[in-house]
């Protein structure tokens, strides 16, 4: 039986859509070339570090005032109870000085060295606390992204083996799930205590299944619906029997099950739905073997529609980009298009962000190699210099800008 919508109290945005872009800040750790860890530092890769101020001036070209960004928590939590925040000071202060408002980035694909890895039953309580910190630092944050791409992050650390821990097992993959779910949970409980107006923007990707044949529908049902399990931790969703046995039998305790449905509920008031869409988000499900890329076949606006009817909240897309960068502007207006789609039925879309500002390096292997090749994703290449999306986001963003009325009052049937 399909739950019924839940009434959430008002998300407030300062009555603005959040266009926006971010500076990709992943730090997983991967298998090196020659053994070893490697530290993949995405700020690292592109040069960030060095040219943060310049980085940060192309903003106010493109007329944005939202971006994605956050410190690397691996080197802002250097050990237990020690905090290195001069970078960061540095970055988000700059920030404020130019008006941009941060959606803050805690976690995004890595913990640091002395936690360990997503394995760990300790990573929960010392994220909250990384999180407290942060918030009570920079007060003047209201926008927070705690654990990025959870669902991504678990199945690449836990399930493929590529990230991290490089696990592959599905019991690896619940644990790292329920960790990362938990530490999401605490760390927004942690800000709230510090920073009560705090608005939690959960970025996740948006992916859907399609079978092949019909010999592939149980495996395709199966995939479409283990896409919401990180949600439905987050937001305090009840699963089917199914999914109910499957998290039961890898390692998710009857106890921890309700946990999250109590926590999960009583953060979704503060809480948009972020989701991110690619043309790699969509996939065909051969009955055995490894699955294909689909490309837009149902799209974006369909794909939204999904989650909202699970959930009822407020949607943000949070991620976008093409690696073709002729094809990029082609694209954005394409994924603009599914935005607007989306307002005659009553989905309320508070914001949309080309990710990210900057090419990325690597990206094209999510980044399990360590190969330096830049990928032409970005609104700008790592000379700086504007490729073509650039010209077409600016000019969407002054074309709409005011005319995207927010509709932030949610009572569960409807925004007004």
């Amino acid at each position: 039986m399909r739950e019924k919508p839940r009434k959430t109290s008002p998300v407030e945005s300062g009555g603005q859509f959040l266009f926006a872009t971010g500076i990709e800040n992943s730090y997983p750790v991967i298998e090196g070339k020659c053994g070893g860890k490697v530290r993949r530092d995405e700020l690292e890769s592109t040069h960030f570090y060095r040219h943060w101020r310049e980085d940060f001036a192309l903003l106010g070209e493109l007329g944005l005032e939202y971006l994605r960004y956050g410190p690397q928590y691996y080197r802002a939590n250097p050990a237990h109870g020690r905090y290195d925040w001069e970078f960061a000071d540095k970055t988000f202060e700059h920030l404020r000085r130019l008006g941009i408002v941060p959606i803050a980035d805690l976690c995004h694909f890595g913990v640091p060295d002395w936690i360990g890895d997503f394995q760990n039953p300790d990573f929960p309580e010392l994220f909250a606390e990384y999180a407290r910190e942060f918030a009570r630092r920079y007060s003047w944050v209201t926008f927070f992204t705690p654990v990025n791409e959870i669902l991504v992050c678990a199945g690449f650390s836990a399930r493929l083996g590529w990230w991290n821990e490089r696990l592959k097992s599905e019991k690896a993959f619940v644990t790292a799930l329920k960790h990362m779910c938990r530490a999401n949970l605490r760390g927004e409980e942690e800000i709230l205590k510090v920073q009560p107006g705090a608005i939690f923007v959960q970025s996740e990707a948006t992916s859907c299944y399609h079978e092949r044949s019909p010999w592939a529908r149980e495996r395709a049902r199966h995939e479409n619906e283990r896409r919401f399990l990180s949600l439905d931790r987050s937001y305090g969703h009840r699963v089917n029997w199914e999914a109910y046995e499957y998290l039961m039998d890898n390692g998710l305790g009857r106890e921890e099950y309700h946990w999250f449905l109590e926590h999960g509920e009583r953060m979704r008031p503060h809480c948009i739905m972020g989701s991110d869409y690619y043309e790699g988000n969509e996939h065909w499900v051969p009955p055995e073997g490894p699955m294909e890329t689909a490309g837009a076949v149902f799209g974006y606006a369909i794909l939204a529609r999904h989650y909202f009817e699970r959930y009822h909240l407020p949607v943000m897309l949070t991620e976008t980009n093409n690696m073709n960068a002729e094809e990029a502007p082609d694209w954005l207006h394409h994924l603009w298009a599914c935005v607007q789609e989306l307002r005659p039925v009553a989905i309320p879309v508070m914001g949309f962000t080309w990710h990210s500002l900057l090419d990325q390096v690597d990206w094209d292997t999510s980044p399990q190699e360590d190969n330096g090749r830049q990928n032409p994703v970005g609104l700008y290449d790592l000379e700086r210099r504007p490729r073509p999306v650039r010209q077409a986001y600016k000019d969407l963003i002054a074309e709409w800008r005011g005319q995207m009325p927010m509709e932030v009052h949610y009572g569960g049937h409807g925004f007004a």
